[in-house]
């Protein structure tokens, strides 16, 4: 949700906000109308217990033909106390209603436009001259390393089993962005991957990403489809000491629905159902934020670069962001086979917006609290296979190790093909 106040103050930047995602701009109005009656009702409610509480006072010193005036006008402000009361809750849940329907403040610097409209921030590593490269399907087969047969045969279609090397491969890639996190000071952390819906609605996921979501309706529970939404929970209704961010690696299974995917990358594991991802997310103080958003995205570029994957850093625009999200950067590596760059690793800086849903604050320097800032960043995952495999592969079939995966591979320097 956003800052009331900052709506209050400054209505125009969030309606500029709104245009920047090509969102409605009615929301903004319909939030301050909201934000209005609802103030209203709580001072209408408070006036008519301020009148309840004097005649309270008066009611011992009465007696005779005034106490009975008084009870009588008693009972009356009760039932007027208790339907303002009753205004106020209607009053509140509409007002909570309008700022869920309301995504975050796109930060100022953002691109504006949809999900062709981003800026390309820089191109890092040189692409492999490759002379008819294999996808990283056919590579992956090749080495036996992946099986997306009997993956649609046991589970459906974009469902795969990750055997032999390529399973081996994904856990040292895991484990490399692991070690790469805790050496850097993240808690690494194994959260749950079945979130009550105040966890997946804190985090903003119930809003336009509802269909992406896998719901279990016996148990009300959902499926996450990163480990950001456990980790944003984790510290909810809580005050914490921020004096620096507080940083957390967690390593789950992911999975998403691809509603709407149809037909869109239907080979291989580009675009799959379940996946295994280690995400950091960091808990800091608003002033903190944007230099921990240019941290994040620093130790993303750090991993790609010891995966020695040539790939390019974009600033997403406004229409493609997350509803969460005020900035997001995307790194991309590059894939021969289809000639063009794919997202690996997202950073976005959520400010306020989550911890505000989630009730997580901080005790400023005068003791108060204050709302923090979260901030979430993809640091390993599945989809690093596909780039490794085809940026390193080989002409008999075999793809080179990264050096500095070589350790958690058994030192190997070469999958080589079954």
């Amino acid at each position: 949700m956003i800052d009331l106040r900052l709506l209050r103050e400054n209505p125009d930047l969030v309606r500029a906000s709104q245009q920047t995602r090509g969102e409605s701009v009615e929301l903004v109005d319909d939030l301050l109308r909201a934000d209005e009656a609802r103030r209203s009702a709580v001072s209408s409610f408070e006036a008519l217990r301020a009148e309840q509480k004097q005649l309270g006072k008066l009611m011992p010193k009465a007696t005779g033909e005034e106490k009975t005036a008084l009870l009588a006008k008693t009972k009356e402000l009760a039932e007027q106390v208790k339907a303002a009361e009753a205004a106020v809750t209607e009053a509140e849940a509409v007002l909570r209603q309008a700022q869920l329907a309301l995504s975050n403040v796109v930060e100022e610097g953002a691109p504006a436009g949809g999900e062709d409209d981003y800026i390309v921030l820089r191109e890092v590593g040189t692409k492999p001259k490759l002379d008819s490269p294999k996808d990283h399907l056919a590579l992956g087969e090749g080495l036996k390393a992946i099986d997306m047969e009997r993956g649609a045969k046991v589970s459906g279609s974009r469902f795969y089993f990750l055997t032999g090397q390529g399973a081996l491969l994904e856990n040292a890639i895991i484990q490399l962005g692991v070690w790469q996190a805790v050496e850097a000071g993240f808690t690494m952390m194994v959260p749950p991957v079945l979130v009550k819906p105040e966890s997946m609605e804190g985090t903003g996921f119930l809003g336009a990403h509802a269909t992406e979501v896998y719901h279990l309706p016996a148990d009300d529970l959902f499926l996450v489809g990163t480990s950001e939404v456990a980790l944003a929970a984790y510290h909810r209704d809580e005050i914490l000491q921020l004096d620096e961010p507080r940083r957390y690696v967690g390593v789950s299974t992911c999975f998403r629905r691809e509603a709407g995917s149809y037909g869109k990358d239907t080979r291989g594991i580009i675009r799959v159902h379940q996946f295994n991802k280690a995400e950091m997310f960091v808990f800091a103080t608003p002033e903190q934020a944007h230099d921990e958003h240019l941290r994040l995205l620093a130790w993303e570029e750090e991993l790609l670069s010891k995966l020695e994957l040539a790939y390019r850093v974009i600033d997403v625009a406004g229409g493609d962001l997350g509803s969460s999200a005020a900035r997001k950067y995307d790194c991309e590596a590059w894939l021969p086979t289809q000639d063009k760059y794919r997202e690996v690793t997202s950073t976005s800086n959520c400010t306020t917006f989550q911890a505000r849903r989630l009730n997580v604050r901080f005790r400023d320097a005068e003791g108060k609290t204050q709302t923090a800032a979260t901030l979430n960043g993809t640091l390993a995952t599945t989809r690093m296979i596909a780039a490794i495999l085809e940026q390193h592969q080989q002409p008999d079939g075999s793809v080179r190790v990264p050096k500095a995966l070589q350790p958690y591979l058994g030192g190997r320097d070469l999958l080589e093909p079954a």
